[in-house]
């Protein structure tokens, strides 16, 4: 990519940022958006502005943004909403720190060097650009600047291990604050048991899991709540909830069209077949509450019959104290290790409820699996994108798509293309990813959505190291250049050296188009507004579908922190190679962290939470990209010929320490939840227990009333003692 390009990219991206600010200052100041804009804030009872509309200028909500507290945004979108501004906020600091060392000094030393101008007086088919002259591939081989660039690294990693260490701290007293706290959750009085045996005396499920609890723990044990397969259950009582909202919007229909001249209005009607397309007209109304009455009954035998013939080998175990089911769940219950596993219990929203059931060794053999088949698609999805990142070069359409020379030829054109095709072929790539790893993670049988989320967040890192680097770096370069490489294999070493400072420029418009143009569509929320507005007015009749047609949803871990992760990764690497690249780090996530605490005081709605159970998921991650780090630069300065390269070796070994260090310290109380917070400000009186349990029962087995768990637990109960009979 030239400098004009780049110019152009970076450029383009900055004024569709402004346009998409400009319109998110406009358009959220119209009542009509407020929904759109604000869902947060209004379900949780405020005003969508403070101080008026007229008070909305273009800065308003960056001032908003800034002046929130860590209280308001654990208050507004929950303790994984601030761990993950934690996270932004680590890098962020990581990146500036650096800089402020690496750009006055290696730029200058990178920049008075003629490695390149060399090159290019050799080599009459060697090209560079004025972004190439910043980078350390303008040093000389065997150079005394080479010192510099070494020495940058130890900079760069000591000021990781500071910010991490401070914000792993932290984050460890923010979680312990948020659970030693006195409100009451449901989570903290349960704990979860899987691999429950065969009872060779004639009991049921609840029987055997009451008994056992019961004599194990007689002082404190509650209730159990024996999971059941509800499969059936569950599609009934989802055809009966779409009855109900169907009925619902036909009688606003029927009401709408009654008129002054048509005072007894229109019943709606529809036909009973595929889609309403085919089959007997009916009358709506009458048809959804025969439909109603009909499920409504079907559902409360197969509620029984679900209760009697279909529980399985897990089950929830209720404890009358906070710190007996943290004891509990940290107990080794039984001798063998298939048997009787238990642990602490997630939030009843993170159940995956078809996974608690899974048998041991059935998990073990899954995750085997998918582990398998993720690294096949590592390997294998490598070859698509190094084949797209070489391909998407001009030269190689005009090659290989001869008839569009007329149109990249042209300067407008040619500017455009080089500015942004290889980066959004890159950007579709990877969005491809994202469902796939979470498919692949729920079959391993994990038991919540965020476990499942962290999982599938560890799988895309892989992806992000092996195809964005060796696909992209790497692979590009070989694919590029096999004609040279088949003729003389020994050159393949000096071709990945020179390749690594001009793909720097790639990353650094990849960089820029994330930020300005994600970022500005995440701001402006044009997407979600458009799609609101198209729902309101061709779709939704009730209130109720208009609240789901706006309902904002949660941050999308499993999507944002791999996307961040990504940059990171990127940054890191190339900090100390091409150092223009961290005022785009910066950049990027300080105008994350901005917009994203924005978002969290505005805008979505927590589906979970897990009390930042995604920090050492994040530090670790942050640890591994500062060894790839570390091994890219001890690698390249080896190519370098740089006799001191060996010097790096202890700096790695330094990381791998930290991270060891790190671990030992703090994970113990994030994996577990420590005693002493369970007994730290204890709620003195009993909680309501009932519900609590009640918290934790699947929604097509819950009573038509909330008061009925008493009836629910008794059905259970009776229908125990009648099937050991």
């Amino acid at each position: 990519m030239d400098f004009s390009s780049f110019l152009t990219s970076l450029g383009t991206s900055f004024v569709i940022f402004v346009v998409l600010m400009m319109f998110f200052t406009w358009l959220s100041r119209k009542p009509v958006n407020q929904v759109v804009y604000f869902p947060s804030r209004i379900l949780r009872g405020l005003e969508p502005w403070e101080g008026g509309r007229r008070s909305r200028s273009p800065v308003a909500w960056i001032r908003e943004a800034f002046a929130a507290s860590e209280a308001d945004i654990v208050a507004s979108a929950g303790v994984d909403a601030a761990v993950y501004l934690i996270f932004l906020s680590s890098v962020l600091g990581i990146f500036v720190l650096s800089g402020l060392l690496l750009l006055p000094v290696l730029l200058p030393i990178a920049a008075t060097d003629h490695a390149y101008k060399s090159l290019a007086e050799s080599n009459s088919n060697a090209t560079f650009n004025n972004l190439d002259k910043l980078a350390m591939g303008n040093v000389h081989a065997k150079s005394s600047r080479l010192w510099a660039f070494l020495l940058a690294n130890y900079w760069v990693s000591f000021v990781t291990f500071y910010v991490l260490w401070k914000s792993y701290k932290h984050v460890s007293d923010l979680r312990a604050a948020t659970r030693s706290s006195q409100a009451v959750r449901p989570e903290d009085y349960a704990v979860l048991v899987r691999d429950i045996p065969a009872d060779l005396q004639g009991q049921s499920r609840k029987e055997q899991v009451d008994s056992y609890f019961r004599a194990l723990h007689p002082d404190t044990f509650y209730k159990s709540m024996v999971v059941t397969d509800n499969k059936q259950a569950n599609k009934i009582w989802e055809e009966l909830e779409g009855y109900k909202k169907k009925l619902a919007r036909a009688e606003v229909v029927f009401a709408e069209s009654k008129t002054t001249n048509n005072p007894e209005g229109t019943r709606p009607n529809n036909k009973t077949g595929f889609l309403g397309l085919i089959g007997e007209k009916v009358d709506t109304i009458n048809y959804c509450n025969e439909k109603i009455n009909e499920l409504a009954a079907k559902l409360e035998i197969e509620q029984k019959e679900t209760l009697k013939d279909k529980q399985q080998a897990a089950a929830l175990v209720f404890f009358s104290s906070r710190p007996a089911a943290v004891s509990a769940s940290q107990t080794l219950h039984a001798q063998m290790v298939d048997t009787w596993i238990v642990t602490e219990a997630p939030e009843p929203r993170q159940l995956i409820w078809k996974n608690l059931t899974k048998k041991f060794y059935e998990r073990q053999i899954w995750q085997y699996g998918v582990y398998g088949i993720v690294f096949l698609t590592v390997v294998f999805y490598m070859i698509p994108i190094a084949a797209v990142s070489a391909f998407t070069t001009l030269q190689n359409l005009r090659k290989y798509l001869p008839f569009l020379k007329v149109i990249v030829n042209q300067k407008a054109v040619k500017t455009i293309l080089e500015a942004y095709l290889p980066q959004l072929a890159l950007i579709i790539f990877l969005a491809l990813l994202p469902a796939l790893l979470l498919f692949l993670s729920k079959a391993e049988g994990i038991p919540s959505q965020g476990h499942v989320i962290r999982a599938a967040s560890g799988k895309y890192f892989y992806f992000i190291v092996f195809n964005v680097f060796l696909g992209v770096t790497i692979g590009g370069t070989l694919f590029r250049s096999l004609k040279i490489i088949t003729k003389q294999p020994k050159k393949i070493v000096n071709l990945l050296a020179d390749s690594l400072p001009p793909n720097a420029t790639f990353f650094v418009t990849y960089v820029a188009l994330q930020f300005f143009v994600g970022y500005g569509l995440e701001l402006s929320r044009l997407v979600p507004l458009i799609i609101f507005h198209l729902k309101k007015k061709y779709l939704c009749k009730t209130e109720a579908e208009v609240k789901e047609a706006w309902a904002p949803g949660d941050f999308g871990y499993a999507t944002r922190v791999p996307s961040n992760m990504l940059i990171m990764i990127v940054v890191f690497c190339y900090s100390v190679i091409s150092p223009i690249i961290i005022p785009f780090g910066v950049v990027y996530f300080g105008l994350g962290w901005l917009i994203a605490r924005n978002q969290a005081l505005n805008v979505y709605v927590p589906s979970y939470e897990s009390y930042g159970r995604m920090w050492p998921h994040m530090h670790s991650r942050i640890v591994a990209s500062l060894i790839i780090f570390q091994v890219l630069m001890f690698g390249y300065l080896g190519l370098k010929k740089f006799y001191y390269a060996p010097l790096m070796l202890p700096l790695i070994i330094l990381s791998f320490i930290f991270a060891y260090i790190c671990n030992k310290r703090f994970y113990q109380s994030f994996s577990n939840t420590p005693l002493e917070m369970a007994y730290k400000d204890a709620t003195k009186e009993i909680p309501n227990l009932d519900s609590v349990y009640a918290a934790y029962i699947p929604p097509c087995l819950k009573p038509e009333k909330p008061d009925d768990v008493e009836h629910y637990e008794d059905a259970k109960a009776n229908v125990s003692r009648t099937s050991s009979v």
